[in-house]
């Protein structure tokens, strides 16, 4: 079967949540700068979903890209990971609109991590279906930062209800490893043409 669906598929799903997490953001009912005050941990929690879900639409892209063909199992772990990523809008809006309280910020947390775990496994199946001497194997590697986000999100979800802002600060810093560009399959798939 042809990756062409499934990667449409995907971007449709991605576009989707994005314009649903935009559309979650309200004007103020203030005209002074002042009335914009109250909408930063709204803003801000939007601000890290966005940027969350730009992180997995492009590692996505990257994952896909380098694929040379799907099955089945890719396709219901795709769907897995569109599953959590689709709740992102909703327990983006929570955190935000309760500023960061505990509660929420734990939900946030496990989105994050069950969206981390379905990514793990979409790469799995992948690999599964490619072998391990594939291109995309290489470019896969160990996965170390798939897999210490997995453990950063599971502590952050604990220390939410300690400190909300640490488990704040934890998802931040997770996004921020993420931003650093991973050349890794870029560099395989160059070398392997």
């Amino acid at each position: 079967m042809t990756k062409g669906r499934l990667e449409a598929f995907s971007d449709g799903v991605i576009a989707i949540i994005i314009t649903i997490m935009v559309l979650e953001l309200h004007p103020p009912h203030g005209a002074d700068l002042g009335a914009l005050k109250v909408l930063l941990p709204v803003f801000g929690s939007y601000v890290l979903s966005f940027i969350y879900v730009g992180i997995y639409w492009n590692n996505h892209h990257h994952l896909l890209h380098a694929a040379e063909r799907v099955g089945g199992s890719v396709l219901w772990a795709n769907l897995h990971l569109l599953f959590w990523l689709s709740l992102t809008p909703f327990v983006s809006a929570w955190m935000g609109e309760n500023c960061f309280a505990a509660w929420p910020m734990a939900l946030y947390g496990c989105v994050l991590f069950m969206a981390g775990t379905a990514y793990y496994i979409l790469v799995r199946s992948l690999l599964a279906q490619h072998g391990p001497n594939s291109a995309l194997a290489r470019a896969v590697g160990n996965d170390f930062k798939g897999k210490i986000s997995v453990v950063i999100y599971a502590v952050a979800i604990g220390l939410s209800f300690v400190n909300s802002w640490i488990a704040f600060a934890l998802y931040v810093s997770v996004a921020a490893m993420w931003l650093v560009p991973d050349r890794r399959i870029e560099r395989v798939l160059e070398t392997s043409n």
